[in-house]
């Protein structure tokens, strides 16, 4: 699946199995776009990392960092050899400004992260 936030064919850097693209706490700047494969979004409970995702190529991971420079939420890490791009936010205006849509498409995944949420949470409610 193709990100149309950045196309960039081989750009990008390569990180290795275990290796954090991401770390929980870390104040965040950017966000990263998955050109090649797999990432495991983790989250610090009890002193323990609990796996909460996984993304794959064409995936953003990070975003929220470029609405608001605040600490990361959760960990990124490398499941395998991964190739990730990293967006910054004057790269990202400038290509929302060439091409409008990059915006919706933004709002649409951040949107469908938020619905999964809810249903985490409310099956975590009915759960109790």
């Amino acid at each position: 699946m193709s990100n149309p936030v950045m196309d960039s064919g081989a750009l990008g850097r390569v990180y290795e199995d275990g290796e954090y693209i991401i770390r929980q706490g870390d104040i965040g700047e950017c966000m990263y776009v998955i050109q090649d494969g797999t990432v495991a979004i983790l989250i610090d409970k009890d002193g323990q990392e609990q796996q909460i995702a996984s993304r794959g190529p064409g995936d953003m991971i990070g975003e929220m960092a470029i609405f608001e420079r605040e600490v990361r939420s959760a960990h990124a890490r490398a499941v395998g050899r991964t190739r990730v791009l990293t967006v910054d936010k004057t790269n990202f205006l400038r290509r929302i400004h060439e091409d409008p849509s990059l915006a919706f498409k933004i709002v649409q995944t951040m949107s469908h992260r938020l619905r999964e949420l809810g249903i985490e949470m409310s099956n975590l409610k009915t759960g109790e």
